[in-house]
C-alpha cells in the first residue's frame, strides 16, 4: 500500500469505523469503563435533583406560617445532592484516567510496532515529519474524544433526557416540548454546520502535515541546503504551504463563528419562550415561585453545558479526523510478513543460496534476472559490477526487506520466506557503506547490535573493532554524543562503530555493501584489516567497488543490467580476461595515476 502525504485531503471519513477500531483499547479496562459510567450516571441523578431540592426550599420558605422554621429535609438534601454531584464526578475522572491514558498509550505503541514492521518501500516513500505529525495528533486526538465523551457528551444526553421527563411529569407539555425542541434544534444545527466545517479543519491537518514535512526535510537536509545556497528556497516552499494553511485556517474559522452565532440564537429564543411559559403560569396561579426557580435553574443547568457541547462536538469530529488519519498507518499493509507456521532459524553456520532470483520494485524497471550463486558456510563472496546492476538489491532480498519476485533464496536449504523476519535476521549482520547512527551515546550505539549485552561485552567489540582508545580519550568516553546521524565523528569512526555493532550482534551471515568506499585509502586499508578479522569463519557476502579489497573472496561474482556475468575467484577471473580483467586493468591505472600525482 502506498501512502504519502501529498495530495489533497482524505475523502469522506467513516467515523464508525473509526470509533470500531478505537473500542477494543478501551475494552481492556472494561471494568474501570463501567464504573465510571455508573458514577457519571448517579452523578448526573444528584444534579438534576438539586434543582428540585431548591424548589422545596423557596416554597416553604415563601409561606408566612413557616417564616420561623427551617426547610431542615430539603436543605439537607440539597447539601447531599450537591456534594454526590461533586464527589463522584471527581471520582468517575480518577477512574477513567487510567482508561485514557492505557488506550493513548496502546494505540501510539501499536502505531510504532506497526510502521516498523512495514516494508522499505513504505519509508522510502514516506514522509517523516508529516507522519509523526499525523501520530501526535492522532493520540492527542484519543485523549480528547475519550475525555470529552465520557464527560461531556454523555452526562449532557443523560440530563436533557432526565429533565424532559421531569417536565413532562410535572408542568404542561409545552415546557417540555419547547425545551426539548430547542435541544433537538440546537442539535442538529450544530451537526449540519461542523459537517460542512470539517473540510476545513481537514484541509488545514493536510497543509500543516506537508508543511511541516517540508521543514523536516530541509533540516534533516541542512547541509545541503547550506551547500547550494538555498536558504531562501527552502524558506519559501515553506511559506508556499504556510500561505495555504493560513488561508484554510481563515475560512474556518470565519465558518466558527458563524455557528457560534447559530447556536446563540437558538439558546436565547429557547430561553425566552420557557420563561415568558413561566410567567403566564405563575399569573394564573398554576405555578409556585418554587416552580419558575426549578425551571429556570433546570434551564441553567441544562443550556451550560450544551453551549459547551457545541464546542466539544466540533472538536470530537476534528479529533475523528484526526484518528483516523492515525489509524489509516495501521491500515497500511505489511508488504512483507511472515508465512502461518514459520520457523525460526538457529544455527550456528548458515549457507546462502540464490536460485533464478528475479525482483523488480516497480512493475516497469526489472533490478535482478534470473541471479543464481551459492556462498558455502564460512566463506566469502564478493559481488563487483557498475552502479544499477543490482549488488545491493541482493542484501536487501536476503535481508527480506522485499520478496523476491522469482526464483528463492535459501539459508541451509529453507526458503527463507518459510522463515520468520526476526529470526532470519539475527542471523545477519551489516556493515553498509553510509553508517547512520542514533543521535545517542557512543556506548547505546555499540550495544544496539545486542541492547541485552553487557558493558564489558560492549568494550570488547570496542577493542575487536579498534576503536576503544579512540573513544576512551574522548572527554566523555563512551558517554560521549555522537550527533543526529552521528554527524559529530569522522567516516571511520562511524565505520568502526559500525563493525563493534555488527561484531557484538555475532552473526553467522556477514554483508559488507561498500563499507569503504567513501573512505580515504589510509582509512580503508585499517577497516579492511578489521573486517577480514570479523568475517573470519562466517559466511560472508561482499559487495564492492574496489576490487582490491576483495582479491582474497573465495568467489567473485561480476553483475552487469542485473545478471550474473561472470563468476569465479580473482586469479581465475584474470586469466579469463572478461569484464572483471577490463575492470582490473582500469583501476589499477587510476590508482598508479593517483599514487603519481
Amino acid at each position: 500500500m502506498r501512502f504519502t502525504h501529498s495530495g489533497p485531503a482524505p475523502g469522506r471519513r467513516n467515523d464508525v469505523a473509526t470509533l470500531k477500531t478505537l473500542v477494543p483499547y478501551l475494552w481492556v479496562f472494561k471494568w474501570r469503563v463501567l464504573l465510571a459510567l455508573s458514577c457519571m450516571v448517579l452523578a448526573k441523578v444528584a444534579a438534576v435533583s438539586v434543582p428540585l431540592y431548591l424548589k422545596d426550599i423557596v416554597d416553604q420558605l415563601s409561606v408566612p406560617a413557616t417564616l420561623s422554621a427551617l426547610p431542615v429535609l430539603a436543605l439537607a438534601g440539597y447539601g447531599c445532592a450537591r456534594l454526590l454531584s461533586s464527589v463522584l464526578g471527581e471520582l468517575r475522572d480518577a477512574v477513567f484516567a487510567r482508561v485514557i491514558q492505557g488506550a493513548v498509550r496502546s494505540v501510539a505503541r501499536g502505531v510504532f510496532q506497526h510502521l516498523l514492521r512495514l516494508s522499505l518501500r513504505f519509508h522510502l516513500e514516506r514522509q517523516t515529519g508529516g507522519m509523526s505529525r499525523d501520530i501526535e495528533r492522532g493520540t492527542k486526538g484519543i485523549g480528547f474524544l475519550l475525555n470529552f465523551t465520557v464527560f461531556n457528551i454523555l452526562p449532557t444526553l443523560l440530563e436533557i433526557g432526565m429533565v424532559t421527563a421531569i417536565l413532562l411529569h410535572r408542568y404542561a407539555w409545552p415546557f417540555a416540548l419547547v425545551t426539548f425542541g430547542t435541544i433537538a434544534v440546537y442539535i442538529a444545527f450544530t451537526l449540519v454546520v461542523t459537517e460542512w466545517r470539517t473540510v476545513y479543519r481537514r484541509s488545514m491537518n493536510d497543509l500543516d502535515s506537508k508543511a511541516n514535512a517540508k521543514a523536516i526535510d530541509a533540516l534533516l537536509n541542512y547541509e545541503t541546503v547550506k551547500y547550494f545556497n538555498n536558504e531562501g528556497y527552502e524558506a519559501a516552499r515553506y511559506d508556499k504551504n504556510l500561505a495555504a494553511w493560513e488561508a484554510s485556517a481563515i475560512k474556518n474559522q470565519v465558518s466558527l463563528s458563524m455557528l457560534n452565532a447559530g447556536q446563540g440564537l437558538i439558546i436565547a429564543s429557547g430561553v425566552t419562550l420557557i420563561m415568558i411559559l413561566s410567567a403566564r403560569e405563575v399569573v394564573a396561579g398554576r405555578m409556585t415561585v418554587g416552580d419558575v426557580v426549578l425551571v429556570a435553574t433546570f434551564i441553567t443547568q441544562l443550556y451550560a453545558p450544551l453551549n459547551f457541547l457545541g464546542f466539544v462536538y466540533r472538536e470530537i469530529k476534528h479529533s475523528l479526523a484526526d484518528i483516523e488519519r492515525m489509524f489509516a498507518l495501521l491500515g497500511a499493509n505489511e508488504e512483507v510478513a511472515d508465512a502461518p507456521g514459520a520457523a525460526a532459524l538457529a544455527a550456528p553456520a548458515a549457507a546462502v543460496r540464490f536460485e533464478q532470483v528475479g525482483f523488480a520494485y516497480e512493475s516497469k524497471r526489472r533490478i535482478l534476472n534470473e541471479v543464481s550463486f551459492e556462498i558455502p558456510a564460512g566463506k566469502t563472496l564478493a559481488v563487483v559490477g557498475a552502479s544499477g546492476a543490482g549488488k545491493s538489491t541482493l542484501s536487501r532480498l536476503l535481508f527480506r526487506y522485499y520478496d523476491v519476485g522469482q526464483g528463492r533464496i535459501l539459508v541451509n536449504g529453507r526458503d527463507i520466506r518459510e522463515l520468520t523476519q526476526d529470526s532470519l535476521r539475527a542471523h545477519i549482520g551489516i556493515v553498509p557503506q553510509d553508517t547512520v547512527l542514533f543521535n545517542d551515546t557512543v556506548y547505546y550505539n555499540i550495544a544496539y547490535g545486542r541492547p541485552g549485552a553487557s558493558r564489558e561485552e560492549v568494550m570488547e567489540a570496542a577493542k575487536s573493532a579498534h576503536i576503544h582508545d579512540f573513544v576512551s580519550g574522548l572527554p566523555d568516553g563512551y558517554d560521549t554524543m555522537v550527533g543526529e546521524r552521528g554527524l559529530k565523528l569522522s567516516g571511520g569512526e562511524k565505520q568502526r562503530v559500525a563493525i563493534a555493532r555488527t561484531i557484538l550482534k555475532n552473526p553467522p551471515i556477514l554483508i559488507f555493501d561498500e563499507a569503504t568506499s567513501a573512505l580515504d585509502s589510509r582509512t580503508e586499508k585499517a577497516i579492511q584489516r578489521e573486517l577480514a578479522e570479523i568475517s573470519a569463519n562466517r559466511t560472508t557476502l561482499i559487495i564492492a567497488h574496489r576490487l582490491s579489497t576483495i582479491v582474497d573472496a573465495d568467489q567473485i561474482l561480476v553483475m552487469e543490467a542485473g545478471g550474473v556475468l561472470e563468476q569465479g575467484s580473482h586469479r581465475e577471473l584474470l586469466e579469463r580476461g572478461g569484464r572483471y580483467a577490463e575492470m582490473w586493468r582500469l583501476q589499477q591505472t587510476e590508482q598508479l595515476a593517483a599514487d603519481d600525482a
